[in-house]
Order: structure tokens, then sequence, then C-alpha cells
């Protein structure tokens, strides 16, 4: 809030009014902010009195704050992967570049464990809180006492779902990577497999996580066609989300459903490919396979993890979705900077609909990853592009 001189009178009471609004600035002070308008012309008539100096040094100190300063909350789900572990480290760098102060926590997949991170973040004064969630259906309370104490809620990677507590989402488009994702695995089976009908298996992600059904959901807009028409064989039958979801993103879990479908349903035949919905899963099915003596199916997957860009480079797993993470980051603290510099949330075309609220959604668009594009992909990522070795 912008301050005119004003009486001692007025003075204090917006003092007082300060005070009130609790910790987090944020969203609080802007809704604060709005009544202040209605004050103008009484402003404007103590004018003519003699402003005392403390009025001089209230009237800069109440000045909206410029991006680059304060607490900023960071609540990931865990560090067991390498894309949340990469987000860890970049958002330290990069707030701190920005000139401010981060508090970065993992929940090692334990809601009850980020809500207590969170409301820990709401009390020690964070003005905005950046959510990857465990779930993103079960914060709905945390995120609303958040919302209460004047903080602005960004969801990163997943949408926070069910909840009014939320000011918009960044990642990168989850119906869109799947398409990306089914589209390589039908090039893959195409130049590799020989003539249709291919023989495939689909295994989505968490069920926890928002994006894995959206994940699923653009894959099977682009197979269905195919498995209905007979060009696609899902021989175990199982196609439906709930039937090839991994719980927790497990790879441990991906590669015993994996066993089992092999030991089931392919003791005289091959199997030509796999819908796969990250990286991890996208290994762990590739070795349930070698470990059955198949011959390794055209693999599709997500993130492009260090080892996983490795496999694709070799041939052993066939695509990968690059979703730089450096990318999300900085899209991320940009947005902070908006808001923090008095500007707000930036606009955007794209919403979501969380159950209760339409969410802003800032989308950066992902990249299919194959062995012939892999180097032209990774050319500014001097670390993926050293895993490429002739």
């Amino acid at each position: 809030m912008k301050a005119k001189k004003v009486s001692a009178l007025l003075l204090s009471a917006a003092l007082a009014v300060s005070v009130l609004a609790g910790c987090g600035g944020g969203r609080g002070t802007e809704e604060a902010a709005a009544p202040a308008a209605d004050s103008t012309e009484a402003a404007d008539a103590a004018d003519t009195a003699e402003a005392a100096p403390v009025e001089d040094a209230a009237e800069e100190s109440a000045e909206a704050p410029a991006a680059g300063g304060g607490v900023i909350g960071v609540a990931l789900p865990w560090l067991g992967t390498q894309n949340w572990a990469e987000a860890e480290v970049m958002f330290k760098e990069q707030l701190e570049a920005a000139g401010y102060e981060p508090i970065i926590q993992a929940a090692d997949q334990k809601v009850p464990q980020q809500q207590q991170q969170i409301e820990s973040m709401i009390e020690n004064g964070a003005k905005v809180i950046v959510v990857g969630p465990v779930d993103g259906s079960q914060l709905g309370s945390v995120l609303e006492k958040a919302k209460d104490a004047g903080v602005y809620v960004i969801g990163y990677d997943r949408l926070l779902e069910n909840t009014t507590g939320v000011d918009g989402v960044v990642q990168f488009g989850s119906v869109k990577t799947g398409e990306l994702q089914a589209e390589a695995l039908l090039q893959g089976l195409k130049d590799l497999k020989g003539e249709a009908p291919y023989n495939i298996e689909l295994f989505g992600g968490g069920p926890a996580d928002p994006n894995a059904p959206n994940f699923f959901t653009g894959a099977m807009s682009v197979l269905q066609p195919l498995i209905d028409d007979g060009t696609l064989v899902v021989v175990s039958g199982q196609t439906d989300f709930t039937q090839c979801a991994t719980v927790d993103w497990d790879n441990a879990k991906a590669q015993s459903r994996m066993d089992a479908i092999l030991a089931g349903n392919y003791s005289d035949i091959e199997i030509d490919g796999v819908l796969s919905p990250n990286d991890g899963i996208a290994r762990a099915i590739i070795t349930s396979c070698e470990n059955a003596g198949q011959p390794i199916p055209v693999v599709s997957g997500l993130d492009a993890e260090n080892e996983s860009v490795e496999w694709v480079w070799s041939g052993r797993q066939y695509s990968t979705v690059a979703k730089p993470t450096n990318a999300l980051v900085a899209e991320t603290v940009s947005i902070i900077d908006s808001i923090l510099s008095g500007n707000g949330m930036p606009a955007t075309d794209v919403t979501a609909n969380n159950g209760v609220i339409d969410v802003p959604v800032y989308e950066l668009p992902p990249v299919v990853v194959t062995k012939d594009n892999a180097k032209e992909v990774f050319a500014d990522d001097p670390d993926r592009l050293a895993l490429l070795k002739d």
C-alpha cells in the first residue's frame, strides 16, 4: 500500500491495521489495500497540516515491497528422483540470487509432514509458498490457513486440488506430455518393430499425483483409436488408469507388475512396446523384460534423468520427455518477482479447475528426446550433453 502524508491520528490507525494484517504480506496486504482508496479525500485534507518527521519515515516504509526480498517457502514432496533433487538445489540458487530468503523442505512422500512444513513456513513469515504436493488433494486446510494469513501459494509441477488457497500452478503441460509419450511409442514401434499389430502394455504414474491421470489421458487420446482398430493389442487387457497406475511412482512396484504381466501373458509371444509414465518406471520395465528373456521393447519415459538419457543414447530406452527443472524454477521465481513487486499474478489464458476454483496455469512446453535429437535438445545442458558419449 502506498502511503500519503496523513495526520498523526490517521497514521496510528493505519499502523494498527498493518499489525492486525499478520505475517506474510502478499495477498492479505493487497486485500487490506482496497478500502484505502475510499479514504483518499480524508488523507488529502490532512495534507494541509504539517507532517511530523515520523510520518515521512512511515511513508517510505509503507511503500509496496520490491521484488528481491523476504522469506519464500518451498515445500517439495521428496528428493527421491532427479527432478525433485534438482529443484531443491535450483530453488535455493535462484531465490538467493534474486535476494530472497528461501526455506526449502521435502516431505519424504508423507502428507502430514508436508502439512507441518507448510504451517512452519507460514509461522516464519513466508510471503509466498511454492508447493509441489505429495498429494494434491490433501492440503486444503493448511493452504486455506496460508490464504487467511495473506500468503500467496503457487503449485509447482502439480495442481493443488479442492481448495481456494492456491493462486496459480507452474507446470509443463501434463496432457500434452502424455500425448508426446504416446506419439514417441508409436514412432519407435514403427521404426524398430516392423509391421503392425504390436503387442503393448500400459503403465501410469502415482494416483495421488494429479498429473498422472492427465499423462494417461493424453496418451490414451492417441493410443485408444489404434487399440480399437487392432493396430495395438494390449495383451493383458489392462487399459484403465486404475489398473495401470503405479502407487507412489514406486519403481519396484512397477517392476513387480511387469513381472506378473509377462509371466501371465507373454510365455510364448514377444512384447513390442510399453507406455511408461516416467524414466524410473521405464528402467524398471526394461529390467523386467530383460530378466524374462524378452527382447527390449520400445519404452517411453519422462524427466530426462541422467541414467535414462544414457539408456536412450545407447538404444536401451527408446525415448524420454525433457521437462527442464531449471526452466520451471525460473518461471516460478519470475512469478514471485511479479507478486512481490506489487503486480500480482501474471496474466495467463490457461486455467484448470481444481474442484473448487479455476486455477491460473503457467505452462511450459515439454520436449520428446530420442537418440536422433538428444544432442540438439541438450545443446545448452552441459551435464546431460556430457552423457552422450560416442
